[in-house]
């Protein structure tokens, strides 16, 4: 058993809102802090809340991160004598720690060989058996040949999931339904894999259709102490990653809590596990569940628990690392009242959750709810990291309390210039099914678009109104009753409202297939007006800027938000951008992680040309027509910018 490790300053290897949350409880407890950094967070909160900081950001902003041997030289040179590695990046990789030992600096987490043991699902999933955790039936074997993993699908029965056995939150994870669509799904999920671990090597479970996703929460110190800290429900997913968590989970009751709870606890006791984990389960219907992984570290979601049970998670991690024994046991633990956070993410729910980068250019967090961030107006949100930039968390004494007041908190916060997921985590939260506490893992997917599609009424008056306000606002008088043409498009589909301007700030707006609208400007303070319109006084947020506009209104009964591309002054190019010239252009921000067509090739439409890696995920890029291949704009490894034309295709 080691002895104590005390330590003055920490380090913190990782970034944003993470980066932010564990130097606040450093901090309060007395340590120094120093943060890390690429050129690409120069500006970044976490670097001007630190006491110091260090540039790591050569050789590219999407691997400065990763440099083990960057961030031992900054806490060499800042006198760190500890390193806290967040959550992502390098907290599930082993050399860290290990490169930490060797320099004689106090890594805060559990030790190498836990780390390596957990770390490769398919050891993982061998330990917990031995520990007589129950587990998934699947393949974890050596070889990988297509064949093999092929035969063992076969005898595994279909569906089954294709998981990277180095992976998480998502990546290198495919479901396949039938046989046909196997060895496409192995390529694409050993590609994505390969691309964000370094390792391709995957194993085969039994696809358990729509279970809940829950996870136990454990505390573990060098003394052979561990308890557990409840359960949270992660079922609200889309792409196999986390959007909603909450804790309690609505579908474990006391007994099932003690029995997870047990098995955790005898697991982690079993590996000489130390610090903060959580082992993750698939819960069926009849309340059987299944080890799914074990994270050795700190979660995002690790706020729903310190709600509930009012701890620092943060601070029983330093504590532990300093070697001090846990200061509760487990017939101290209590849970009080229920809490729910959401993830915000910079992604267009209505594209398939693409990932989104630009100027956020309006960001005021609600003061109603905790909100873990680390964000400000006018930063910038780069293409190289996930998409994540924020969490709400609220609590109360109940569920429904917990869940209204979240839904009070999302409508209050603002966040402009960059497309995010909000308003599909309001959809989520309203929705009956979560409502009810009934959500599984394939909710986002059975509802489809009733969470992601706006209302084309809605969309269409949102539109007008901005319409309205932008030239009210301007202070323009058009004579004669002239209207004042605006051109505005969402995704595919361009508004065209006319306003005519009548003077002390009042407005009639018409748009062919919608009835006119009155409306009138009250006040304009910065980006918050105030108008009226069908008889009532309403509140508005309206950031312009860059080629856009963003409109957010609405009170208790309804926020809606919607971004525009304002076209007013540009050529219509509408069906160009969707491809209709034979140009495929890039959807997003991204590294070009293959290209799979040349010069001369005949391609179908529909056909995938090429991948784009962006937050950590990959997106295929389709023929837009069929025809030859003109020109390749592109290599592989090159960074492109949304709307850079990658191919061109001469249509048939």
């Amino acid at each position: 058993m080691r002895g104590p490790t005390p330590f003055t300053k920490l380090l913190v290897a990782n970034r944003g809102e993470i980066a932010v949350r564990v130097m606040r409880t450093a901090r309060g407890m007395g340590f120094g802090t120093v943060a890390v950094y690429s050129r690409a967070d120069a500006e970044a909160v976490h670097v001007g809340m630190a006491d110091e900081a260090v540039c790591i950001g050569e050789p590219a902003p999407g691997e400065s991160y990763l440099r083990i041997e960057a961030i031992i030289e900054a806490a060499r040179r800042t006198g760190a004598d500890a390193i806290h590695p967040g959550y992502g990046f390098l907290s599930e990789n082993p050399d860290l720690p290990a490169a930490c030992a060797a320099a004689g600096i106090v890594f805060v987490g559990p030790g190498v060989e836990a780390i390596r043991a957990m770390g490769d699902k398919a050891r993982a999933k061998a330990l917990m058996e031995a520990a007589g955790v129950p587990c998934v039936p699947g393949y974890q074997g050596e070889d990988q040949g297509e064949e093999r993993l092929l035969t063992e699908a076969r005898r595994i029965g279909f569906p089954v999931m294709i998981k990277a056995t180095a992976g998480g939150g998502g990546r290198g994870m495919r479901l396949v339904e039938g046989e046909g669509d196997f060895l496409d799904r192995l390529k694409s999920a050993k590609s994505e894999a390969r691309s964000a671990f370094g390792n391709d090597v995957v194993l085969l479970e039994k696809a358990i259709i729509n279970p809940r996703h829950v996870e136990i929460q454990i505390m573990a110190d060098r003394h052979g102490n561990v308890i557990h800290l409840g359960e949270r429900d992660c079922s609200v997913q889309r792409r196999h990653q986390k959007l909603i968590e909450e804790a309690p989970s609505p579908a474990v009751g006391p007994a099932l809590r003690a029995e997870m709870g047990r098995a955790s606890v005898e697991a982690a006791k079993a590996i000489g596990y130390e610090g903060a984990g959580t082992f993750e389960y698939l819960l069926d219907a009849e309340g059987n569940f299944y080890f799914m992984e074990m994270n050795t570290r700190l979660q995002v979601e690790h706020p729903v628990t310190e709600a509930i049970t009012g701890l620092d998670l943060v601070e029983m991690q330093l504590r532990v690392a300093a070697g001090e024994p846990l200061r509760l046991e487990q017939e101290d633990v209590t849970f009080d009242g229920h809490a729910i956070e959401l993830r915000l993410c910079a992604e267009d729910p209505e594209a398939g959750f693409m990932p989104q980068s630009g100027r956020l250019a309006l960001w005021q967090p609600a003061d109603s709810v905790r909100v873990d961030h680390g964000l400000k107006s006018g930063a910038e949100v780069p293409p190289y990291y996930d998409s994540m930039i924020a969490k709400l968390i609220a609590h109360g004494p109940t569920r429904e309390d917990a869940r209204r007041r979240l839904i009070a908190g999302l409508q209050e916060s603002v966040a402009m210039g960059v497309r995010t997921n909000k308003d599909f985590l309001g959809a989520c939260l309203a929705h009956p099914v979560f409502a009810a506490g009934a959500a599984t893992t394939g909710f986002a997917a059975d509802q489809g678009d009733a969470l992601t599609v706006a209302g084309a009424g809605g969309e269409a008056r949102a539109a007008m109104i901005a319409a309205a306000l932008l030239r009210a606002g301007s202070g323009t008088r058009l004579t004669h009753g002239f209207f004042a043409p605006l051109r505005l498009s969402r995704g595919e589909v361009e508004y065209q409202p006319r306003v005519q301007v009548r003077g002390g700030g009042v407005c009639h707006v018409e748009m062919e297939g919608h009835e006119p609208i009155g409306l009138r400007l009250i006040e304009a303070l910065g980006h918050r007006v105030r108008f009226e319109t069908d008889g009532a006084e309403r509140v508005a947020t309206l950031v312009t800027g860059a080629g856009g506009v963003t409109i957010q209104s609405g009170g208790q009964s309804g926020v809606w938000c919607f971004d525009f591309t304002d076209l007013t002054y540009q050529p219509g190019v509408t069906a160009q951008m969707a491809g209709g010239d034979g140009k495929l252009r890039a959807t997003m921000n991204g590294n070009v992680v293959s290209v799979d067509v040349a010069v001369g090739d005949m391609v179908a439409a529909g056909q995938t040309l090429l991948v784009i890696e962006a937050m950590k995920m990959e997106h295929a890029h389709a023929s837009p027509v069929a025809g030859r291949v003109a020109a390749v704009n592109v290599d592989k490894g090159m960074q492109v910018s949304t709307h850079a034309v990658l191919v061109e295709i001469e249509a048939e």
